[in-house]
């Protein structure tokens, strides 16, 4: 019995990010929106200005407590 998916080319939809194109932490610049949506919230102009202060308070590595 073979695996219907060995050798087979997944579907488009079904296509793989390219690591070059992954990214977490705090190695590069983060912004506040970075950071709301890290947190899962929306972007709104009171969830910006909690971010800004976190950013503020804690820096870039801000967004280290918020990815797995």
């Amino acid at each position: 019995m073979t695996n219907p998916q060995s050798g087979a080319n997944p579907p488009p939809d079904d296509s793989v990010t390219p690591d070059s194109l992954l990214h977490t932490g705090s190695e590069g610049e983060v912004s506040p929106e970075d950071l709301v949506l890290a947190s899962g919230r929306d972007l709104t102009p009171e969830n910006l200005a909690w971010a800004q202060r976190k950013l503020a308070e804690e820096g870039p590595g801000a967004i280290d407590k918020l990815l797995p």
